[in-house]
């Protein structure tokens, strides 16, 4: 039964409202870490302290992977900041760090959070591996894929990795210092400092030292892990078909697209890695997700198994020679492959076309201008049918679908390139 509405039921109605509309804003907990920190500043040096310039300049955003609290690039780093962190105050910056910790903290209620850094931009080079003098400043490649190539000369120079040698530490331990470089040992893995978070259902694990973590490509996994759910009723396939089909990461780094692969229930899921660090993340991702999975170490002897999961810790350009001739026996049919190099993926393309088997899709990660997506999906149409032209077999390149992922810096779009090949 209905009730008529009455003047009271309108009044209350606009009273609350207002109540709706007067609620404060919650107060940024760095701020108010700041200001009772203030409070702890001797008289005579508080007077040296620019406190409305300071908090004017702390950071508005921050990101909490439980016990890690991680802020943006370039917080605590104005003149004020510096002066006022110089000053000589006894335990000033600890106490300043613990506070911003346990404020953050309660906001956002995952817990006690003990580790605190600010992030920065992935390095282009490894500076300690550079000669001359110049200083090498980060790129705008923050929070993107993890990579491998085919040189692993290059790899040394260029911070290719991805190694976050920019992250900044303000309180914890997050692990021994080592080279970028150096081949970590089980000991190194055991004292680092490790974090998971949860997307899409799946647990992914790094060691924010030594391995970056991209939280932009959250809806790029999932239109992966859902490819074959919201694809056209042609390209739909049920678990019994995935079973019997297979993916390959040319690019593996700690499992983004390997774990949507496995989840989506893909019978042998492959991936590449030349960073022990991020192979070392997939391993503990794959078994905080409950898949079973081997790492091969490079130059070593290895026969199929059963595994949810292989990575092999080496260059890509390896992939032919350990997977070719399994294509049609254990592997199956290998339908996925995704290459997530960027600015481009386009050296591994070869060897991608000569994994896939027919009517199977390359997705090709590309850093593309705003205004040419359109010319760059042609292009690489016709790279790739001018690779399958030596083919024996007749074969079609179609680029499906562009996926804009996210921008990469202002006018760049980080694309996938969906190209589905088949053969006659």
């Amino acid at each position: 039964m209905a009730f008529p509405v009455t003047e009271t039921h309108r009044q209350s109605n606009l009273s609350n409202d207002r109540l709706k509309k007067s609620k404060p804003k919650p107060t940024n907990p760095i701020e108010e870490a700041i200001k009772s920190w203030f409070s702890t500043v001797p008289y005579d040096l508080l007077e040296a302290i620019q406190q409305s310039a300071l908090l004017s300049t702390a950071p508005k955003r921050w990101v909490v992977y439980p016990p890690m609290l991680l802020l943006p690039s370039g917080s605590f780093e104005g003149n004020e900041w510096r002066e006022c962190l110089s000053l000589d105050i006894r335990n000033a910056e600890e106490n300043l760090w613990m506070r911003i910790l346990q404020d953050v903290g309660k906001r956002e209620g995952k817990g006690v959070l003990t580790h605190l850094a600010i992030n920065s931009g992935i390095p282009l080079l490894n500076e300690s591996l550079v000669n001359g003098t110049g200083k090498i400043g980060p790129d705008t490649r923050q929070g993107e894929e993890e990579v491998s190539i085919s040189n692993q000369e290059h790899a040394a120079e260029h911070n290719i990795l991805r190694t976050p040698t920019g992250l900044k530490i303000l309180h914890g331990d997050f692990g021994p210092s080592l080279s970028p470089t150096a081949l970590p040992a089980s000991q190194d893995f055991a004292s680092a400092f490790w974090v998971s978070t949860r997307q899409n259902g799946i647990t992914q694990t790094w060691a924010p030292r030594y391995t970056m973590f991209s939280r932009g490509n959250i809806k790029e996994k999932a239109r992966i892990l859902d490819f074959h759910v919201k694809c056209p009723e042609d390209r739909k396939r049920g678990k019994k078909e995935l079973q019997g089909e297979a993916a390959v990461d040319l690019y593996a780094g700690i499992g983004y697209f390997v774990f949507s692969y496995v989840k989506m229930g893909m019978g042998n899921v492959v991936g590449f890695e030349m960073n022990p660090w991020s192979v070392e993340g997939l391993r503990r991702g794959a078994v905080a997700n409950g898949w079973s999975v081997r790492v091969v170490r490079s130059g070593e002897e290895w026969l199929p198994g059963d595994e949810s999961v292989t990575v092999f810790v080496e260059d890509n350009a390896m992939a032919l020679g350990r997977l070719d001739k399994l294509k049609h026996t254990w592997l199956g049919k290998v339908t996925h492959i995704n290459c997530g190099l960027l600015p481009t993926s386009d050296q591994s393309w070869e060897t991608a076309l000569r994994l896939v088997s027919n009517d199977g899709w390359l997705h090709l990660h590309e850093n593309v201008g705003v205004n040419e997506v359109q010319a760059r999906r042609e292009t690489i149409e016709g790279i790739l049918q001018e690779y399958l032209s030596h083919s024996a077999k007749t074969a079609e390149v179609q680029a499906e679908h562009v996926e804009l992922v996210k921008t990469f810096a202002p006018g760049v779009w980080h694309c996938v390139f969906d190209i589905l090949i088949t053969r006659q």
